[in-house]
């Protein structure tokens, strides 16, 4: 179709699509979405071939955060029956990030719950960064601690940290619906703080929370304009014990539209299938491969993902394989920009928060917005409560 042909050719010039033309990406029937999807991974495989960047997460510290988003479970007043347990140590840390990194993992992502961390926090963090990369000299480590006072983001930079991840989540103009205890403006400064102190910036959003394609679309267009090296896509995991527990919006065929929708948007990016690929793409999850060059392997912060062995057979029976440590993630273009600013990774990409729909077709109301989204099955047999790896006695999932 006309619309995928032009969006190829702005994808392949890395010029940003309309609003309406991403829009009416998100709007394609079933029927199109291979169509779309064949579309959008001929952008994809221009700007990173048929590499699959792998990411491994390390939960420094689980659940009672002070914060109420309502999509986490750990948030404040959350019954979701979590891990709970305070700091890993240094070197515990580095044993989990092992299993990682055994597993064909290049990146390490460091998580934190809370609003941001303390000095104390950031010296702790800091000892944690140094101690893995004693022990694995070519890991890449990002940090996501939440939201970042002044000269907290060039101490991490310091001790080694090659990556900052904090998510816009959802629009602007939805953002207090989901969270009162900070603002949207507060996560953009803190995704700025980490550009500024030459940190990769990474940044991205959760789908499924209820919101319209119009949302979607702004906040993906608001990535764009702050240009992080990286859009983890994570879909909504609704956890029983939170406020979300009833969204289930999603379906595979929705959330690879939306994947694809990012891609043409952010062409040259690092996009990344973050949280609830397991739960809303499932056996649809070999095609998000042909729209994101990125995904976490094994488990997420509080749930747990497919095995280890089985992300690296689903890429290599796609067709894809998986990205070596010596090898450059990002374009040229992108690389040369970032060591202009003083960047100190070549390879810049983060994490993305784990905790994590409309209507196929539907088209504007005279207000411009689309109709809600419809209700879809509920896979709570999907959602597994994280039992093993960091902050337990049993094995990781790698």
């Amino acid at each position: 179709m006309d619309l995928l042909n032009t969006l190829v050719d702005k994808g392949l010039r890395r010029e940003l699509p309309t609003r309406e033309e991403a829009l009416a990406v998100l709007a394609t029937s079933d029927d199109d979405v291979l169509d779309v999807v064949a579309a959008a991974g001929k952008v994809r495989r221009h700007w990173f071939g048929r590499r699959v960047k792998l990411n491994y997460l390390v939960n420094l510290k689980s659940g009672l955060c002070p914060e109420d988003c309502s999509y986490c479970s750990q948030r404040l007043g959350s019954k979701a029956d979590i891990l709970k347990y305070t700091w890993l140590k240094p070197d515990e840390a580095s044993q989990a990030a092992a299993a990682g990194l055994a597993g064909g993992a290049k990146r390490v992502c460091l998580v934190a719950s809370g609003r941001g961390p303390t000095d104390r926090d950031v010296d702790r963090v800091s000892e944690t960064i140094r101690t893995i990369k004693e022990q694995n000299e070519q890991v890449e480590v990002c940090a996501c601690l939440g939201l970042l006072s002044d000269g907290q983001a060039e101490r991490l930079r310091e001790a080694g940290a090659d990556a900052y991840n904090h998510n816009l989540n959802t629009s602007e103009g939805t953002y207090a619906d989901i969270t009162t205890t900070h603002t949207y403006a507060d996560r953009v400064d803190t995704v700025q703080k980490a550009h500024a102190a030459g940190l990769s910036a990474c940044s991205g959003l959760i789908a499924g929370m209820g919101e319209s394609d119009e949302d979607l679309v702004d906040v993906v267009f608001s990535l764009r304009e702050l240009d992080p090296d990286s859009v983890p896509v994570n879909f909504l995991i609704p956890f029983e014990g939170t406020p979300l527990a009833k969204e289930w919006n999603l379906t595979p065929q929705r959330c690879l539209r939306i994947l694809a929708m990012v891609r043409f948007v952010c062409p040259d990016v690092e996009v990344r299938i973050a949280g609830g690929r397991e739960v809303h793409l499932r056996t649809m999850q070999p095609l998000a491969l042909h729209l994101a060059n990125s995904i976490f392997l094994g488990d997420y912060l509080t749930s747990e993902g497919q095995a280890g062995k089985a992300d690296l057979e689903m890429i290599a029976d796609a067709g894809f394989e998986v990205e070596g440590a010596g090898e450059v993630t990002l374009p040229e273009h992108r690389v040369a920009a970032a060591a202009g600013c003083g960047s100190v990774c070549g390879t810049h990409e983060g994490c993305g928060s784990h905790e994590g729909a409309h209507a196929c077709g539907t088209t504007a109301d005279a207000c411009g917005t689309t109709a809600a989204p419809a209700a879809q099955e509920a896979r709570t047999d999907l959602v597994s409560v994280r039992r093993r790896g960091a902050g337990t006695d049993l094995a990781p999932n790698a």
